[in-house]
């Protein structure tokens, strides 16, 4: 089915859809960014791919004719199921993403969403700590939110995200999106950026993002204070000698890398 302008205003009338705002809804029509969307998937036949807010399908009917083991979550009811009635070769589930507790998380090789604003950090923080096998992520975003994803230490913008993402993978600013190529058309810029895996990922987990959000969750105060619940005075000052850490030292102070290592060299 080719997802343009028509096409999605014909599906919305014929279907009684309404594009709802408490979602974040903003229908992809643009074929040629669709085209290039999928195409930076890079999926293969045999790849287990999940999609995270499929909206009316404009991605979704593209990446079903070329994987056999598609799964979709959408957390609108309405259209899960018109997916449900008109995508014939995916897993649609209706629920909320971030409420699905996944059994086959670690057998998913791509991931690929437009992901509203409101939740963009809660949905990219669970991917890389759950999903952190899949080669590669393709998410498309609110372009003033890439400030939060690509940013370095000592700014205001570092923080779990961003050390996620640079843990996980290589990250590329892929192209622009108008806001003319949605229905309805949102107030701002979209942008879709991708992540390959890097062996870095090898650190994700669960229990990582909430190590992470311990150490930013009060950015003036030391980290090791942050942290004080994860290990003894003594043990965090062994592992903060022995990565060089100043006990002085404050979470948005630190590269990526050097939270992978202090995770790994505290008591579990």
């Amino acid at each position: 089915m080719i997802m343009n302008r028509e096409t999605i205003k014909e599906i919305m009338s014929s279907e009684g859809i309404l594009p709802q705002s408490r979602f974040g809804q903003n229908f992809l029509c643009d074929e040629n960014i669709i085209n290039s969307i999928v195409s930076l998937c890079e999926i293969k036949r045999e790849d287990h791919v999940i999609e995270i807010g499929p909206g009316l399908g404009s991605i979704t009917f593209p990446i079903s004719e070329l994987t056999d083991n598609f799964t979709c979550y959408e957390i609108d009811h309405g259209l899960a199921g018109y997916l449900k009635a008109n995508v014939k070769n995916a897993g649609i589930v209706d629920a909320d993403f971030l409420k699905v507790i996944s059994d086959d998380a670690d057998t998913v090789d791509v991931v690929v969403s437009n992901i509203p604003y409101y939740v963009m950090t809660d949905i990219m923080k669970k991917l890389f700590g759950e999903y952190s096998n899949a080669r590669k992520m393709v998410f498309m975003v609110e372009e003033e939110a890439i400030a939060r994803i690509d940013c370095s230490p000592k700014t205001k913008q570092y923080g779990p995200l961003s050390i996620l993402g640079s843990l996980y993978g290589d990250y590329r600013y892929e192209l622009t999106v108008p806001h003319t190529a949605f229905v309805p058309q949102p107030n701002t810029t979209s942008a879709v950026i991708s992540f390959t895996r890097k062996d870095s990922a090898d650190v994700l987990c669960p229990e990582f993002v909430k190590f992470l959000n311990s150490c930013f969750s009060q950015r003036r105060k030391m980290l090791r204070k942050n942290i004080s619940s994860y290990a003894s005075s003594d043990e965090i000052s062994k592992a903060f000698e022995s990565l060089g850490i100043s006990e002085n030292a404050r979470a948005e102070e630190l590269p990526p890398d050097m939270f992978a290592a202090l995770f790994k060299s505290i008591p579990k």
